[in-house]
């Protein structure tokens, strides 16, 4: 694979940052999937270091994903803003980078809006401008140790995002003294007319309100009290119980360490938000994901079909810049829709793949039902499917559904009775060589009643997304083979009760890459 690169120029700017007249944009190659690990239907960079997804907006007929971006190195350093455009959340058209490195600082994560109203008034010619919200991190300032290298800027597109111009009285939201302040997530509150802002400081999250996107000031915040772990892209939204009139507030916060299966996780809270600040209870701290993969996941704004869709980086920086990757590291989960419902006194957030992944089914295969004798074949020669599995929950014992290689290579997935929870196990997956603690079993145990085991799996050629119950616990996982899972079977297990009750398989094409 190759990549077209029109002539620009590198010059010191903030240390070692890269620089790129505006006018002299990286085009990125329209190469087919062909290197090892490359998946098949998750966004990937064209090439080079890709982490957070950022300024997720859908407007006039396209989901926008701006992204973490480091254009010279598959290692993290001076931070852009990648750009790619998919009218389905499948297909995905890369375009030129959107946000470089300037005299204020690296352009970390943060989030875009639709100024509808234009009351920023930066729109043009009756546009509603586009406006990224992010943060500018200042590397001399980091290097000097001062606490105020982080601060948030905007930069305005009057061109569905093709161009943007950063905002002359940059930055509009100072520092006030913390070394970690970053991650702005904005949304429209319509019970008080104005912008809201949720901010990542340290352990906790801050709100700020504005009526214009440029002048802000604090309305509250929200922490686990003595929690010292650090927080990072958080996300706020509305969201309506199913099944009732009822409305509650999600808050979406990123952990760095300590999540349920070690490093770094999605985690979230319910609870109401007036406008200024969200009221929650700390102690339930609930877990979108699992799996290890799954990080600084957050919504699209601005969906007109009453969806809530959001999209993760997976991977974990434990081992991120490890990776087995050469020509690019780190790729997207696929696209999720979010549901919540009320369980007891709790209120859960369901994950389920976007309905518009269907567009990459091909042909399905329907498995024999019934209690296993022995190990039951399920696909050969297929390193890319989705199964839809059914089982009786046994009582004893674990169902396990296996995916290998000709390599003795393989990854076990599926449900362990003893400890009542899903599991992926890749510690026989392939490499993992590049880290002490990659070799792992992960588990997402089971809060819930159910009879049934109803497991979703979509494998890609590096990755696993389980998807238990309609959604209620959720595992992602990656792993690096030294050739493709392609055969795939079901475990009989010694106890002789695993009973599938309705299986089918269906093989999964690559999606579209302009």
């Amino acid at each position: 694979m190759s990549m077209k690169k029109i002539v620009f120029c590198l010059s010191v700017l903030i240390g070692l940052m890269s620089c790129k007249n505006q006018s002299e944009v990286s085009i990125i190659s329209k190469s087919t999937i062909s290197e090892k690990h490359r998946p098949a239907f998750h966004f990937t960079p064209d090439s080079m270091w890709m982490n957070d997804p950022n300024g997720m907006v859908y407007h006039e007929g396209e989901y926008h994903l701006f992204y973490q971006y480091y254009p010279d190195s598959t290692v993290w350093g001076p931070m852009h803003w990648g750009h790619a455009v998919s009218k389905d959340m499948v297909s995905w058209e890369h375009l030129p980078i959107a946000l470089y490195p300037d005299s204020l600082g690296y352009i970390f994560s943060g989030s875009a809006v639709i100024d509808k109203g234009n009351t920023s008034g930066l729109g043009i010619e009756g546009k509603e401008p586009m406006i990224a919200i992010f943060t500018h991190h200042n590397i001399e300032g980091e290097r000097a140790k001062e606490a105020t290298f982080q601060y948030q800027s905007i930069a305005y597109s009057n061109d569905n995002g093709r161009t943007f111009t950063k905002y002359k009285g940059n930055p509009v939201l100072k520092n006030p003294g913390i070394v970690d302040f970053r991650d702005p997530k904005v949304i429209w509150h319509e019970d008080t007319k104005s912008w809201v802002m949720v901010l990542a400081v340290y352990d906790r999250v801050h709100f700020y309100s504005s009526p214009n996107l440029i002048i802000w000031r604090k309305t509250g915040e929200f922490g686990i009290k003595d929690d010292k772990r650090l927080w990072e892209c958080p996300d706020l939204f509305p969201m309506k119980v199913e099944g009732s009139n009822e409305v509650k507030w999600v808050l979406i916060t990123s952990i760095q360490k300590e999540a349920p299966n070690g490093g770094t996780a999605t985690s979230y809270f319910v609870g109401d938000f007036d406008g200024k600040t969200f009221k929650g209870d700390p102690q339930k701290q609930h877990w979108l994901d699992y799996g290890t993969d799954n990080y600084a996941f957050v919504t699209w704004s601005n969906v007109t079909d009453g969806r809530t869709l959001g999209m993760g980086w997976m991977s974990n920086w434990q081992y991120a810049q490890q990776v087995p990757t050469e020509k690019w590291r780190s790729a997207m989960t696929i696209a999720r829709s979010l549901t919540l419902h009320k369980s007891g006194s709790n209120y859960v957030v369901r994950s389920m793949p976007v309905i518009e992944i269907k567009t990459l089914e091909g042909e399905s295969i329907k498995l024999k039902e019934g209690l296993l004798k022995d190990n039951l074949l399920v696909s050969n020669g297929k390193s890319t499917l989705k199964l839809d599995l059914v089982f009786q929950k046994p009582k004893e014992g674990k169902v396990i559904i296996r995916f290998s290689n000709s390599k003795s290579e393989h990854l076990d997935l599926g449900y362990d009775a003893g400890s009542k929870s899903y599991f992926i196990d890749r510690s026989k997956s392939g490499d993992y060589s590049f880290s002490d603690l990659f070799g792992a079993i992960h588990h997402g145990r089971v809060n819930y009643e159910h009879q049934e085991l109803h497991l979703l799996i979509y494998i890609d050629k590096s990755s696993i997304e389980l998807f238990a119950d309609d959604g209620q616990c959720v595992i992602t996982d990656i792993f690096f083979p030294s050739e493709e899972f392609t055969t795939v079977e079901i475990l009989n297990n010694s106890e002789n009760t695993v009973s599938l009750l309705s299986g089918k398989v269906t093989e999964l094409k690559a999606m579209n890459k302009k």
